[in-house]
């Protein structure tokens, strides 16, 4: 049995937005504009995450180097 999954509280927006960009962007995405503007939207909110990950580059310790990861 699925277990019950709660729909996300929604807000509406007005926005005003250049025709170029919302017409390149669903075009781009070959999405409609509510999915286009929800899917850039998604990504600005993950981008802290990705800074997060990012500055971690080659910090971490305690993991295989490159050369044990190829079998050198």
């Amino acid at each position: 049995m699925k277990p019950i999954q709660k729909k996300p509280e929604m807000q509406k927006v007005t926005v005003m937005l250049p025709r170029d960009l919302v017409e390149r962007a669903k075009r781009v995405s070959g999405l409609g504009l509510t999915p286009a503007i929800r899917k850039g939207l998604e990504t600005i909110a993950a981008w802290e995450a990705y800074e997060g990950l990012r500055r971690l580059r080659g910090k971490e310790r305690g993991l295989m180097t490159w050369q044990e990861l190829r079998g050198k």
